[in-house]
């Protein structure tokens, strides 16, 4: 087989390079969606990655699903998260990721826009432990390359409306801040005042989700901006959204009423339970048919 590698005792940079040959061979493999029984037998049996310190290494779980959500490989990831839930989430080796306190895979299907792995994983961290479940919604990203965003800062940046409602509704925080200290609020607040003005509606469309999880006290760095540059916002936002962002109104009963009903919604039921709510129109774009 072309990605067959047969080792060179104490021949460190002849095995680095077939590290490298492997690695890429299975890459491809992943890349082109072959079926996932022959890519499990090429992880588990066939290929290697090369390690700082020249440590050579099979393929986890986690890195292998690291490439599943980079191809958007579909059963891959759905075996291997529902296989080894818990080492296919585990922190990746240096190789895959520079931050090795926690998993960046949430923040991936995000910024890859995976939304049906995404709602794999979300679905498969619901049966851990509380703390590792929070751990796992509430990552941030590496301070120096990610900028200490969480997954919804990320969904936020990137104006992906579906995922960000998904992470919401499975418990993610809205109150966290990023490494400049801002919330995911304010992250998406500062992509709709981005001239010129584009992806407006889907950018409304996140802002409204937020709307709906996140606390009526919550402080934004944002704040006074919105005050200070008071016309500006209302055109951005609209009347009602702008005044019940800086405080001068109450959310309205719709929003409030809204708010006690997705509430009511257990993660393990999200985001099926939604079929059996009056939503609004504008959350009917959202493409939210998933299967469990």
């Amino acid at each position: 087989m072309p990605w067959s590698v047969r080792w060179v005792g104490g021949r460190g940079a002849q095995s680095q390079k077939q590290c490298k040959k492997s690695s890429f061979a299975f890459y491809q493999a992943v890349r082109d969606l072959l079926p996932v029984w022959f890519l499990e037998d090429m992880r588990t049996m066939e290929v290697f990655h090369w390690e700082d310190g020249g440590k050579v290494s099979v393929y986890s779980p986690s890195e292998a699903l690291l490439y599943a959500l980079v191809h958007d490989h579909q059963p891959y990831a759905r075996h291997l998260l529902t296989k080894f839930p818990q080492s296919a989430l585990a922190v990746p080796s240096q190789s895959f990721s520079c931050c090795q306190s926690s998993a960046p895979h949430l923040a991936m299907a995000v910024r890859y826009n995976r939304v049906r792995i995404l709602f794999r994983i979300l679905k498969a961290i619901q049966a851990f432990p509380p703390s590792d479940r929070a751990g796992h919604l509430d990552r941030r990203g590496c301070s120096r390359v990610e900028g200490g965003k969480t997954a919804l800062h990320v969904a936020c940046e990137l104006v992906r409306p579906e995922c960000l409602l998904l992470l919401l509704g499975h418990g993610a925080s809205p109150c966290l801040q990023d490494s400049a200290g801002n919330t995911p609020l304010d992250t998406l607040l500062q992509q709709i005042s981005h001239t010129p003005a584009a992806n407006m509606r889907a950018k409304l469309l996140c802002l409204d989700c937020l709307f709906f999880f996140v606390p009526q006290d919550l402080q934004f760095a944002m704040k006074q901006q919105l005050v200070d540059n008071r016309q500006r916002w209302q055109d951005l936002l609209g009347e009602n959204r702008f005044q019940c962002l800086v405080g001068l109104a109450p959310p309205s009963l719709f929003v409030g009423a809204m708010r006690v009903l997705i509430r009511t919604i257990s993660p393990e039921h999200f985001p099926e339970a939604l079929d059996n709510l009056p939503l609004p129109h504008f959350l009917k774009p959202l493409d939210l048919k998933l299967e469990s």
